[in-house]
């Protein structure tokens, strides 16, 4: 099952069950009034189900798709790739020992992404900095936990990154990393028992200019070389999560050093099992 968070053209915002290329409304009441509370349930799907008993659907093209967050944080791994090795160790000769050990580390690099309001959702635009010259998104499928740090769905992750400023230093990776409408999620969130077997999720990024393809690439899930368990094992750790959390799990696909994207630039992220995430990108 597929859960969105969805606006309609008189302003309504609800939580609904996709359907194809149908949304059906669920009755959200005191007990499930939100997305949160829904993940939070012991059968989330069962959940879901029982409250879309009445038949209601409305056509997906017809309702504003919202990033399916509430007040969750959003986290990052980095380094969990070998692709993503080596686009770090070439941002800076300085840092290259670094990603290079925490790639071999049993502790991962983890790190604060977004809060929510940082967060942008399908058809909305992700920014990149002003004060960078040399950006990229990182495609990463993302972990959705609830309270008890259980593993209750996935959905897309774009996490945008300023390669020139974490660079220049690592101490800067929060600057290069945490801005407004830095993160990407969405368009939904499936749940953890909808999802193909692990090794079987592949992930797609394209970046068109002007209509035409000026990058792609792909990769799978059996390429990553941390377990999502692991991850959230370490994130866990002396760590607490009021509403939940989300976890980006690191890229495997990483643009050519002489690539940047534009203001105009349109960014779809794949993922099998769950969708496709589309964002333009803007500066300013």
């Amino acid at each position: 099952m597929k859960l969105a968070k969805y606006e309609t053209n008189t302003g309504e915002v609800g939580v609904g069950a996709v359907v194809g290329e149908q949304l059906a409304p669920l009755a959200l009441n005191d007990e499930y009034a939100s997305l949160t509370d829904i993940l939070e349930a012991e059968a989330p799907g069962q959940i879901a189900s029982e409250l879309m008993s009445s038949g209601q659907q409305l056509p997906l093209a017809g309702v504003k798709l919202l990033p399916p967050i509430d007040a969750q944080e959003v986290w990052a791994a980095g380094v969990t790739y070998t692709r993503s090795k080596t686009a770090r160790m070439e941002e800076s000769e300085a840092a290259a020992s670094c990603y290079d050990r925490v790639y071999a580390s049993p502790r991962p690099e983890l790190f604060m992404k977004a809060t929510p309001h940082r967060v942008s959702g399908p058809g909305q635009a992700l920014r990149i900095r002003e004060d960078a010259e040399w950006n990229v998104p990182e495609p990463e499928l993302t972990l959705v936990m609830n309270t008890r740090m259980q593993l209750v769905g996935f959905t897309i992750g774009n996490d945008m990154s300023s390669r020139d400023i974490e660079g220049d230093n690592p101490l800067y990776l929060p600057q290069a990393k945490v801005y407004n409408q830095c993160a990407g999620l969405g368009p939904w969130i499936t749940l953890a028992t909808a999802m193909p077997p692990r090794n079987e999720i592949g992930i797609a990024l394209a970046i068109r200019r002007d209509g035409q393809v000026v990058f792609d690439g792909q990769t799978g899930i059996d390429q990553l070389a941390r377990t999502f368990e692991e991850l959230i094992g370490w994130l866990a750790r002396d760590n607490s999560f009021p509403t939940g959390v989300m976890l980006m799990t690191g890229t495997g696909i990483v643009p050519d050093s002489d690539f940047t994207l534009h203001p105009g630039d349109l960014v779809d992220i794949t993922i099998d099992g769950i969708g496709t995430l589309s964002n333009p990108i803007v500066q300013g």
